[in-house]
């Protein structure tokens, strides 16, 4: 038996092309899905390798979460040992403003001539004297204690300032950490799109060749894939800057892979008593605080109406033939205008009180509206992404399916899954941005009361009932 090359006939060449086609129609099926049970497997196939390859990243090398991330920003902040040290300050202030003042020492020579047979002498004249003394201002007690308390309240402030600075170092930590965490998840759905247009080109350029597609879909293909690119660069700098920001509370461990976001679905704010949990709030305490100074000083403003004495005790030495003398002397301030001195100033100290009040009570009030209004902004988000995972994402992916399953059956061009495929693209980054923006109302929220990081909030459900 001989083997003879022979040049192909028709039916032969048509076998040929009939192969290619099936061979591209291969391609095409696996860069744009398979039937819908076989995509299913080979999406479930690569979750799970996805999953294994981040536990072994996860067990590889550390990860930052964001608790961590929360508690080295509060470890790093050079603001809140400055608030600890203005409240340590107050604190000696106060206890100082509650002693006595100081004693005086007084020493002189009075009445010495300076001419005459007796000049510059110390014991000739008989009014020379050589005087050493000390004087003790008497401090009333109560006015001590105003003076004592109004640096109390002082140092309250700064502690009330520490809270206030604590609230938006965690606030910002966390909304920099939750903002790298969700553009890094954007370039993984941009990352995993672009593997599969990169095999649609492949499948595009096979058609093509086999004279089943047009030259206009392989360039179709490849300029999806570029655009893919473009979008991967540009989230690229969008995570770069994230970090950035992460690394201004965190320090070099902004560099860190993230560990997954905690729950994002409750929150430490009731809706139907925010009036009275905002009370707690860090910026309406610190108001609270500062009335409490104007208050004291006011309360030392009404002490100053009583004036106090001043005791000096002077002993006088004369020549030696003169007599030594003892001097007592008492000093007590006349206030002869009090209505238009101390009475005013008083009613000042008042007034500045109740500025503060007026002033803190509408900051409460817009407090509380804009923490209602995050409310009701949280809860639209939650619900528009229970809508995206109900019905816009499944959806979206239908719609590939269908415009693939078109394709590959020959009744559907290209440009319809590649539409398609854009259309679901910017689906899911949809709903990863609209994820972002409830997430970053949920860390303006749970900011809303000081907790410390180690501290647990109570929580409430995301479909709790607001009023």
């Amino acid at each position: 038996m001989f083997n003879v090359s022979l040049p192909w006939s028709p039916r032969a060449r048509h076998a040929s092309r009939r192969r290619t086609l099936a061979l591209a129609l291969a391609l095409s099926a696996a860069a744009i899905g398979a039937p819908a049970q076989a995509q299913a497997q080979a999406q479930a196939q690569a979750q799970a390798q996805a999953q294994g390859q981040m536990q072994m990243q996860a067990q590889a090398q550390p990860t930052l979460s964001l608790d961590q991330a929360l508690r080295l920003a509060q470890a790093r902040s050079h603001q809140l040992v400055a608030q600890d040290a203005a409240a340590s300050a107050a604190r000696e202030m106060a206890a100082a403003a509650e002693q006595l003042p100081d004693p005086t020492l007084k020493a002189g020579v009075n009445n010495l001539p300076i001419d005459g047979p007796d000049r510059y002498s110390l014991t000739n004249d008989f009014m020379t004297m050589r005087s050493i003394g000390v004087m003790q201002e008497f401090t009333r007690a109560d006015k001590r204690r105003a003076r004592s308390v109004r640096f109390e309240r002082e140092a309250e402030v700064a502690q009330a300032g520490r809270a206030v600075a604590l609230a938006d170092l965690r606030r910002d930590t966390a909304m920099a950490w939750l903002e790298r965490c969700y553009q890094e998840r954007m370039r993984a759905v941009l990352q995993a799109q672009r593997t599969e247009a990169g095999l649609q080109v492949e499948a595009a350029e096979a058609a093509y060749r086999g004279g089943r597609g047009s030259q206009a879909d392989v360039f179709a293909a490849r300029s999806a894939v570029a655009q893919i690119d473009d979008r991967i660069r540009q989230a690229d700098g969008q995570i770069a800057a994230a970090r950035t920001r992460l690394a201004r509370w965190v320090g070099v461990q902004a560099d860190e892979p993230l560990a997954p976001p905690p729950p994002l679905d409750t929150v430490a704010l009731d809706a139907a008593h925010l009036d009275t949990e905002l009370q707690r709030n860090p910026q309406i305490a610190l108001m609270a605080g500062q009335q409490a100074v104007a208050r004291a000083e006011a309360d030392v403003a009404r002490s100053d109406k009583h004036p106090d004495w001043s005791v000096e005790l002077m002993y006088n030495q004369r020549g030696p033939a003169y007599s030594n003398m003892v001097s007592l002397n008492v000093s007590i301030p006349l206030q002869l205008d009090p209505k238009n001195r101390q009475d005013r100033d008083v009613a000042a100290r008042l007034a500045r009180v109740e500025q503060l009040r007026a002033e803190r009570d509408e900051a409460l009030r817009d407090r509380v509206a804009q923490a209602r209004g995050w409310l009701q902004e949280w809860h639209s988000d939650r619900d528009r992404l229970a809508h995206f995972d109900r019905t816009l994402i499944p959806l979206a992916g239908e719609r590939t399916r269908a415009a693939i399953a078109a394709y590959r059956g020959g009744g559907g061009p290209l440009g319809a899954v590649l539409e398609a495929r854009r259309s679901e693209i910017d689906t899911r980054l949809d709903r990863l941005r609209l994820e972002l923006e409830a997430a970053g109302l949920w860390a303006r929220l749970n900011t809303l009361i000081p907790t410390e990081p180690a501290a647990t909030a109570p929580a409430r459900p995301a479909d709790a009932t607001e009023h």
